[in-house]
C-alpha cells in the first residue's frame, strides 16, 4: 500500500541526488503505475519539489536530483491530447541506460554448490533432483575450484578416468563475472559455455546466469510488446472497417486540423478509448462514441466491460513502454492475452 511520508521527510530530500528506488521506498511503493506515480508526483508538488529527470520514466537504479519546483521554468498546462501524447510516447529518458548482469534475477538469487570433498555420485544426484546442469565446487562461496556439468561428466567417462569429483570438474577458463558487468558484453561467454557464474559486491558467488535465464528474461520483456501490438492491429481492423475518416479525425485532437489524416493507423492508444467510451468527460466525444459503438455491430459484447478492459490494456501498455527492470507480472500478461483472444473472436 502506498503511504505518504511526512513533510519533514520530503523536505529532507531537497537538494539531494538519490536513487529512484529510495523515493519509491519512502512511499512504500513496489511497482510504478499510473496511480502510484500520480500520488508521488502530487506529494512532491505539494512539498514544492520535483525531480530531474522525472522519476516516473527512469530505471529504478538511476539517480535523480530532487530540486525546488520553483526552480523549473513554468510551462503552460497540457491539454488532454498533450497528456495522452506524453503518456504514450516513449521518451528517451525511459529507455534503459544500461542493463547489468545484476539486473537478471538469477544473478542474485543464490546457487547450489558443493565442497571439494563431496562424492561425485552425491553431486550428480543433486543435479538430477534440483534440475540443474551446473554445480560449482567452492570453498565458502568465495573460492571456486571448478564446475561440474553434464558435459564435463561425459568427458570424464569418455577419457576413461576414475569417476571422482576432481576428474569431473571443469577447471580452466571458468566463466565468472560480477554483477556490475554489462549484460550484453557477457552474452558471448554465456553462449559459449551455457552459463556464467556471477560474483556479488562482496566477492562471493551470488548466482548463476544460464542460457535459459537469458531466454526467459527476453521472453518476459518482448512477449507483452508483441501481444499489445496484436491488440492494436485487431482494434484498427475493427475500427477501420466500421468508422469513416471524419469520425476518426474527431479524436485526432493532438494534431493540427490540416494534419488530421482520418486514418485509423495514425491513432494513439488513447484515441481508441475516445472513439468508444460513452462516459468520457468531453460531451461531444461521448455522444459520438455512442454512435461509433453502434457502428461496430457487436450486440453480444457488453460495452462497459469492454471499455474497462481496454483501459486496463492501455495502462499495462504504458507500463511496458516505460522500461521496467522487472518482468511484467503473469497476471497482467494474462490480461493482455485474454483481451487479444476476445478481439480475435470478434474480428474473425
Amino acid at each position: 500500500m502506498t503511504t505518504t511520508p511526512s513533510g519533514q521527510d520530503l523536505a529532507a530530500l531537497k537538494g539531494r541526488t538519490v536513487p529512484v528506488q529510495d523515493i519509491l521506498d519512502l512511499f512504500q511503493v513496489r511497482v510504478r503505475d499510473h496511480r502510484t506515480v500520480h500520488r508521488i508526483s502530487q506529494a512532491l508538488t505539494d512539498a514544492g519539489l520535483t525531480t530531474l529527470p522525472d522519476f516516473a520514466v527512469c530505471s529504478q537504479r538511476s539517480n535523480v536530483d530532487v530540486v525546488p519546483l520553483a526552480s523549473i521554468p513554468a510551462q503552460a498546462g497540457p491539454s488532454e491530447a498533450d497528456e495522452d501524447e506524453a503518456e504514450e510516447a516513449l521518451p528517451s529518458a525511459a529507455l534503459p541506460q544500461r542493463l547489468l548482469l545484476g539486473d537478471i534475477p538469477s544473478a542474485r538469487r543464490g546457487l547450489v554448490s558443493v565442497g571439494p570433498g563431496t562424492p561425485l555420485a552425491q553431486t550428480t544426484f543433486l543435479m538430477r533432483t534440483k534440475g540443474i546442469a551446473q554445480v560449482p565446487v567452492t570453498t565458502g562461496m568465495a573460492q571456486v575450484h571448478g564446475v561440474v556439468t553434464w558435459g564435463s561428466v561425459a568427458k570424464m567417462y569418455e577419457a576413461g578416468k576414475q569417476p571422482t569429483l576432481d576428474n569431473a570438474m571443469e577447471k580452466d577458463s571458468l566463466p565468472v563475472a560480477d554483477t556490475r558487468q554489462e549484460f550484453f558484453s557477457a552474452l558471448p561467454v554465456i553462449r559459449e559455455h551455457g552459463y556464467l557464474l556471477v560474483r556479488g559486491d562482496d566477492g562471493c558467488l551470488s548466482g548463476i546466469v544460464t542460457a535459459a535465464d537469458v531466454t526467459d528474461r527476453f521472453e518476459g520483456a518482448a512477449r507483452p510488446f508483441f501481444i499489445v501490438g496484436e491488440i492494436e492491429s485487431l482494434l484498427r481492423r475493427c475500427l477501420g472497417a466500421a468508422l469513416d475518416e471524419e469520425t476518426v479525425k474527431a479524436v485526432q485532437t493532438n494534431k493540427k486540423p490540416e494534419h488530421r489524416t482520418g486514418q485509423v493507423s495514425d491513432l494513439m492508444f488513447g484515441d481508441y478509448l475516445r472513439l468508444l467510451d460513452g462516459d468520457q468527460t468531453r460531451t461531444s466525444l461521448a455522444e459520438r462514441a455512442d454512435a461509433n459503438w453502434e457502428a461496430l455491430k457487436w450486440p453480444s459484447m457488453p460495452r462497459e466491460q469492454f471499455i474497462g478492459r481496454l483501459q486496463r490494456v492501455k495502462d499495462i501498455r504504458n507500463r511496458i513502454a516505460h522500461f521496467d527492470e522487472k518482468p511484467l507480472p503473469q497476471e497482467l500478461l494474462d490480461e493482455l492475452m485474454t483481451f487479444a483472444k476476445l478481439l480475435r473472436a470478434f474480428v474473425a
